[in-house]
C-alpha cells in the first residue's frame, strides 16, 4: 500500500521507512468513522509483514484535535431506528482495531496534538510511543454521554497511579501534557515546533529511539497536588461510596467535583466503578480482558442504557440536559450494574478467532 487512501478520512501510505496514517477530518476534530475503523485495521494488518514497514506513524490534520472521539452521530441514528446491529459491530471493529495497536510487533508512535478522547484514545495511546506537546489535552468522557470508558482506556485508567483512573473514569476531567504523563496516557512531551523534523527523521530512519532522543521535560502534571484528596474519596468500590467520601469531605474541590459527576449518566459512573475495579483487581489482567469487559456494557448501551439520550443531549439536541436513567449517582441498584456487566455468552466480543 504506498498511496494515499483519504476517502475514509484517514491517509494511509508508506513513507521511507514508516507506514502513515494521518486521521483527516479536521472539521470534525477528526472523529473516526467506521470507514476509518477498517481501513485503518486493514493497513496495520498489512505492514505487520511488509519489510519496507519499520514502524507505524499516527499522526492528525489540524490544530485542534488529534481525534476528539468516535463519530457517534451514525450510531445515534441508527440506535434511534431500532437498529441496535449497527453499534455492535462499530464497537466490535473498533475494539479490535483497539486490541491490534495494544500487541503490535512494530513500533507505533502516535503525536497527540489537541483534544485526543474517547476513540481517540483507542487509536493513540496503545502504542509504544506515544507523543504529547504544549495543548495536548487528553480524556476519557464517556459517561457523559452514557457509557463507560472503552476503547481499552478502562485499562489505562485502572493501571493509573492510586485512585486517578477512577477520578478520570468519573468527572472527564482533561489531562494536559504533564497529567497524561503521569496517568500514563502518554510517554514523551516534545514540542510541536519539533514534529515535523521528528516526523521526516522517523520516516527516513525507522528509527523509534528518535522519539525519546526529541523528549523533553514535561509540564508540571496538575493533578499531582490533588492526590491525596483523589485516593481518599475515591477508594470505596462502588459508586454509592465515593459520592459519600465526596459529601463528607465538602470543601471547594469536593463540591467541583460533585458538580462534575453531578452531568454525567448515574448507571454508566457505576457501571465504570465497578468495571475498573474488576480490572484493578487482576494485576494479569490485559487488553483483551478489558475490551470484552467493555462491550459487555457498550453492546447493551443503546437498550438498556443511557446512550441514546447521552448522545441527543449533548450531540444531537445539545440541550446539555440529559433525562437519565437514574436521578442520582448514589441511586443505582446493584442489580443493574451485575446485568450490564455480565457475560453475553455466544455475543461475547471476538479478537482474532478466540471469544474474549
Amino acid at each position: 500500500m504506498t498511496g494515499a487512501l483519504g476517502s475514509s478520512g484517514a491517509k494511509i501510505r508508506i513513507e521511507g521507512r514508516a507506514g502513515r496514517i494521518t486521521l483527516d477530518r479536521p472539521a470534525a476534530l477528526n472523529a473516526l468513522t467506521h470507514d476509518m475503523v477498517t481501513d485503518i485495521d486493514a493497513a496495520l494488518r498489512d505492514w505487520a509483514g511488509d519489510h519496507r514497514v519499520a514502524l507505524v506513524l499516527i499522526d492528525a490534520a489540524g490544530e485542534k484535535a488529534f481525534c476528539a472521539g468516535g463519530d457517534i452521530a451514525d450510531l445515534h441514528a441508527t440506535g434511534m431506528a431500532g437498529d441496535f446491529a449497527y453499534g455492535r459491530r462499530f464497537w466490535r471493529d473498533e475494539y479490535r482495531l483497539n486490541a491490534l495497536l495494544a500487541g503490535y510487533g512494530k513500533p507505533v508512535v502516535s503525536l497527540l496534538q489537541g483534544y485526543t478522547m474517547g476513540g481517540g484514545v483507542g487509536v493513540g495511546c496503545h502504542g509504544s510511543d506515544r507523543v504529547v506537546c504544549e495543548d495536548s489535552r487528553i480524556a476519557m468522557p464517556e459517561v457523559g454521554i452514557g457509557l463507560v470508558p472503552d476503547v481499552g482506556g478502562s485499562l489505562l485508567l485502572a493501571r493509573a497511579p492510586g485512585r486517578l483512573g477512577t477520578y478520570l473514569g468519573l468527572t472527564a476531567a482533561r489531562m494536559g501534557p504533564g497529567d497524561a504523563i503521569l496517568v500514563g496516557f502518554a510517554d514523551h512531551f516534545v514540542p510541536r515546533a519539533d514534529w515535523p523534523a521528528l516526523a521526516a527523521a522517523l520516516c527516513e530512519t525507522g528509527d523509534a529511539a528518535l522519539v525519546r532522543g526529541a523528549a523533553r521535560p514535561a509540564p508540571d502534571a496538575a493533578l499531582a497536588p490533588q492526590r491525596d484528596a483523589i485516593d481518599a474519596c475515591f477508594t470505596a468500590p462502588e459508586l454509592e461510596g465515593i459520592v459519600a467520601s465526596l459529601r463528607m469531605r465538602d470543601d471547594d474541590w469536593a463540591r467541583a467535583t460533585l458538580d462534575a459527576m453531578g452531568r454525567m449518566s448515574p448507571l454508566a459512573m457505576a457501571c465504570a466503578v465497578e468495571l475498573l475495579a474488576r480490572l484493578r483487581a487482576d494485576p494479569s489482567a490485559d487488553m483483551a480482558e478489558a475490551l470484552a469487559l467493555e462491550y459487555r456494557f457498550t453492546s447493551r448501551a443503546m437498550e438498556q442504557g443511557d446512550f441514546l439520550e447521552g448522545v441527543r443531549a449533548a450531540v444531537i439536541d445539545k440541550d446539555r440536559a440529559p433525562r437519565w436513567r437514574h436521578a442520582a449517582p448514589d441511586g443505582v441498584p446493584a442489580a443493574e450494574v451485575a446485568a450490564m456487566l455480565a457475560a453475553l455468552g455466544e455475543n461475547a466480543l471476538i479478537l482474532d478467532g478466540e471469544p474474549a
